[in-house]
């Protein structure tokens, strides 16, 4: 078992979804990804579908935060109610996440998780990437995707998470300086991509 909590950032069709649930049943420790949109619900009060929609999407009101600035971004605090969804959701996903790390190791995927847990020493940061062609053809035969649509949303979701990132972490999505680990999938596919996490976060100093 991994003694430590291992962070995936992914580019949209790099099987970095895949790749963390597969790491996380190999190490046997608890895995988060979508599973955080319930349990904010489930802890605001607000119906998974609400979160769903704004899932790893900054806020469109940049202005609205600027101006109500007196609040943190992952700090443990009562959420305001006329603060945007995106913000309410990224707050509550940021306190589930800290309290998860608390709890022992685990594997987080997105969500600025190498960001939050920037304070804990016993993390690993992973980035995972791929080449054009390979993340088209995972996103058509996995995702379903229509085919003449997959650059396009290639590039769209891969801004989106850009945009959330820069956003709420106040530092660049992808940047190696971030990350532990970075992975090309395309080159060592999941199985030894996760067999690549696996030995070196036993390396790490």
């Amino acid at each position: 078992m991994s003694g430590s909590i291992i962070t995936i950032a992914r580019q949209y069709g790099s099987g970095g979804h895949e790749i963390g649930e597969k790491l996380a049943k190999k190490l046997g420790i608890p895995f988060y990804d979508k599973e955080l949109i319930a349990m904010a619900a489930k802890k605001s009060g607000y119906s998974e579908e609400v979160f769903e929609k704004v899932d790893e999407r900054a806020t469109n009101s940049l202005l609205y935060s600027l101006i109500m600035g007196n609040y943190t971004f992952g700090g443990h605090m009562a959420v305001p109610n006329d603060m945007p969804i995106n913000d309410k959701l990224f707050l509550i996903q940021a306190d589930i996440i800290k309290q998860a790390a608390l709890e022992g190791p685990c594997v987080i995927v997105g969500r600025c998780g190498d960001y939050i847990l920037r304070d804990f020493t016993n993390v690993f940061h992973v980035f995972i990437y791929a080449d054009k062609l390979s993340r088209m053809d995972r996103a058509v035969k996995q995702y379903g995707i229509d085919p003449n649509k997959a650059a396009d949303i290639l590039a769209k979701k891969d801004k989106q998470r850009a945009n959330y990132y820069n956003f709420y972490a106040n530092r660049k999505w992808g940047a190696p300086e971030n990350y532990d680990l970075i992975i090309n999938s395309s080159t060592y596919g999941v199985e030894h991509s996760v067999d690549l996490i696996v030995t070196a976060e036993e390396m790490k100093l």
